[in-house]
């Protein structure tokens, strides 16, 4: 395979992987927002450590944010910092994606252009 190549299938796997890790990400923020919204106010005492340490959303959040950075970790060793640091960006489109349809927020035409902009710039990004 000649080198040309071998680049667009390494970049395509970034790729992937940032979309992967970018999709961990967004979870992790939406059980960490769900678990947020189950827990009693915070407060130094017993009812507040209780409802965090017996919140499943919550600690379900910690394990997507252990995930996507174990994730990261792998993206880095292996890809250019240049090339993959700004797919972390497709995160907000994932968030953004759950705002409207998990969470019911209002989405105005300026935050699908805003969006739309990332993934444009993502994709002239992962070009070689």
């Amino acid at each position: 395979m000649n080198n040309s190549l071998l680049f667009n299938l390494s970049t395509y796997g970034l790729f992937l992987l940032a979309l992967i890790q970018s999709a961990i990400l967004a979870f992790g923020q939406v059980f960490l927002k769900i678990g947020l919204m189950k827990m009693e106010p915070f407060g130094w005492n017993a009812a507040f450590w209780r409802s965090a340490l017996l919140n499943w959303q919550f600690a379900l959040s910690g394990i997507c944010f252990g995930g996507a950075s174990l994730l990261w970790m792998y993206i880095i060793k292996k890809f250019p910092l240049s090339m993959a640091y700004p797919l972390v960006s497709l995160s907000y489109v994932f968030g953004l994606l759950a705002a409207a349809w998990i969470f019911h927020e209002d989405v105005n035409l300026n935050k699908w252009i805003g969006v739309a902009l990332i993934v444009a710039g993502c994709f002239i990004i992962s070009k070689p």
